[in-house]
């Protein structure tokens, strides 16, 4: 994605927030009075000749551009269009000096699904309905038309999807947007016959597909009760410098209820974390990125739990670590120590990028590329090994790993993901190396690391073995949203299904997320709730069910499939030096309890 549509995409999505009830709003009667207008879009907006079942929009890796011609206001309608997947906006007004609008058909040229704002008088304006029968010849047409259904008469020369309102507001807008990809669905007919074509009982009907945007109140949760505690614990961490700011997601019944910034980038408050921010996810990378590749390989038969680690990595069969079992390394009861030293000679790293130092490992570091086979992969291999059977956190587990899902899928660990993952459910931030496509600002930086990059880290990983790998490790590495995580966590807990694409099978997810283990809360690379620890790790409320994974930057998720909930906390608690005062005042835990309160108090699964 060009970096001018990732700040058009971020400025858009930073008004929505700011502007839209359901994304910020703290008062519960606003919120009421948003959801009655919200059903009441729900049972008038009607989407006409859907019969081949175009929307929702299946394919999120298509070029989609969003025309607005004399809409009231395409801010909100375009934001809530770029949650599911970029989607490039073009006001028709830029080219009134062209008659016939030939400029912006011919800037549309490279779009697959054109989306087009018009209000129901437009359709009889002759250089509107040319422009859109000229877009539905070549192109996949969606209309969004807002305006009285008497003005029907003018599209029955128009066979494509048409979405109908009569009338135009944020709440209309955001409906309109959410139901082009299924993140609600069409139930809306016409209630009188206008046309031949448009009779009473009209108006095809669709399901959701994917995550939908609203208030807490649909849910039967009050705002006040998860917004008031979240605000106050969030404040509380960065007013005690645990955390210079971070973002939250909750994620109930497929729906987002709360996604909030908080705080700035660093303490000098220059920069507001906004909803759209990038953050090394550290850890998490573990099973966003290595474990969901495992999983897909497992469904494949190309990797099997009880086959060694020797069996898929030739180089390793005159070691120790030979015969490792791939289900011992996914539980962190191989052997393995939790890292291991790797050290960088002079010859290892240069200030400038060539042939031979082709791996990017921060802002004029660059490893040599033998350096893994030379230095790196022998260090890993010779390292100790002696608690096998028992609990030991390793990172060399999935680095590891790594090797075995590069071998096994025959492509590398990033592009397996993004071709697998990350671009079908339509994560536009999700991916290694962010720098390479994203602007930097956009990019929560981390620490001051002054061991072995010497330098700021903003864009390139934390993580010392993922920096030697060149920013692609099965340990770290991974960048995201807030809303990107979403995503794959939703279809996790949807048993594997989003956006009609089944991605795993409901019994791989289940095997994967379940405890595995009798001398640890492990499931196979997801870690699971600690009923022994002090604060009943990670939630004192959360079901023995829950699910998730922690990254060491200050990041974590966590799915509950008792409540149907997804918890997403985003910081930067590495910034300007690691501390651990996060932990202590244990501030995503209370997150998670306060949500749990605010689910048991209003309706306890929700409506």
């Amino acid at each position: 994605m060009k970096k001018k549509s990732i700040k058009l995409l971020q400025l858009l999505l930073c008004i929505s927030c700011c502007t839209n009830s359901y994304a910020q709003s703290h008062d519960h009667k606003n919120n009421e009075h948003w959801l009655s207008d919200f059903q009441a879009a729900a049972s008038s907006i009607v989407l006409l000749n859907n019969e081949p079942a175009i929307i929702p929009l299946k394919d999120l890796q298509q070029k989609i551009a969003s025309v607005n011609i004399n809409a009231i206001d395409a801010v909100a309608f375009d934001s809530l269009l770029n949650k599911y997947t970029n989607v490039t906006s073009f006001a028709a007004s830029k080219y009134d000096s062209d008659s016939s609008l030939y400029g912006l058909s011919d800037d549309l040229k490279f779009y697959k699904t054109i989306i087009v704002q018009v209000t129901a008088q437009g359709l009889n304006d002759k250089r509107t309905i040319n422009f859109i029968l000229d877009i539905k010849r070549s192109k996949q047409l969606v209309l969004v038309v807002t305006g009285k259904f008497k003005f029907l008469k003018y599209a029955d020369d128009i066979d494509q999807p048409i979405i109908w309102t009569e009338k135009e507001t944020n709440v209309t807008d955001g409906f309109c947007a959410q139901l082009i990809f299924g993140g609600v669905g069409a139930k809306a007919k016409i209630n009188r016959s206008y046309t031949s074509k448009y009779i009473k009982g009209t108006g095809n009907a669709t399901s959701p597909i994917r995550m939908a945007y609203t208030v807490p109140e649909e849910t039967g949760i009050n705002i006040e009760d998860i917004a008031r505690p979240i605000d106050s614990l969030v404040a509380n961490a960065i007013d005690e410098k645990a955390i210079p700011g971070a973002v939250v997601l909750i994620l109930k019944d497929g729906k987002v209820i709360f996604n909030k910034a908080f705080g700035y980038h660093t303490y000098d408050r220059v920069e507001p974390m906004l909803i759209t921010d990038i953050f090394d996810l550290a850890s998490v990378t573990k099973v966003s990125a290595t474990i969901m590749a495992i999983m897909h390989l497992y469904e494949q038969k190309k990797i099997a739990l009880d086959s060694t680690f020797g069996y898929y990595i030739p180089s390793a069969r005159n070691t120790d670590k030979s015969n490792i079992k791939i289900r011992e390394l996914l539980l962190h009861q191989s052997g393995l120590q939790p890292d291991v030293d790797l050290p960088l000679l002079p010859i290892d790293v240069n200030t400038d990028s060539s042939a031979a130092y082709p791996l990017k490992a921060g802002e004029k570091v660059f490893i040599r590329k033998e350096y893994f086979t030379a230095s790196m992969w022998p260090h890993m291999l010779n390292s100790k090994m002696d608690t096998r059977g028992q609990y030991v956190y390793s990172d060399l587990s999935m680095t590891y790993m790594k090797e075995v899902v590069e071998r096994q899928s025959l492509e590398k660990l990033d592009q397996y993901v993004q071709e697998h993952f990350y671009g079908p459910l339509g994560m536009q931030t999700a991916g290694f190396n962010p720098l390479n496509r994203f602007d930097i600002k956009q990019i929560v930086p981390t620490e001051n690391e002054e061991i072995f990059r010497k330098q700021w880290l903003r864009g390139y990983v934390h993580d010392p073995t993922a920096a030697r790998y060149g920013g692609v490790s099965g340990n770290a590495g991974l960048f995201a949203s807030a809303n990107d995580l979403a995503m794959l966590y939703q279809m996790i807990l949807n048993g594997g299904t989003y956006g009609d694409v089944q991605y795993f099978q409901p019994e791989t997810i289940h095997l994967f997320t379940s405890g595995q283990s009798a001398v640890s809360r492990r499931g196979l690379g997801f870690d699971r709730k600690d009923t022994a620890s002090e604060n009943a790790y990670p939630s004192k409320l959360a079901s023995m069910e829950t699910y998730g994974h922690t990254g060491f930057t200050g990041t974590s998720f966590w799915v509950d499939p008792d409540k149907n909930v997804v918890f997403i906390f985003l910081s930067n608690r590495v910034y300007p030096k690691v501390n651990d005062a996060i932990y202590k005042l244990h501030t995503q835990g209370n997150i998670m309890d306060a949500v749990y309160k605010a689910i048991e108090k209003g309706t306890g699964t929700g409506r």
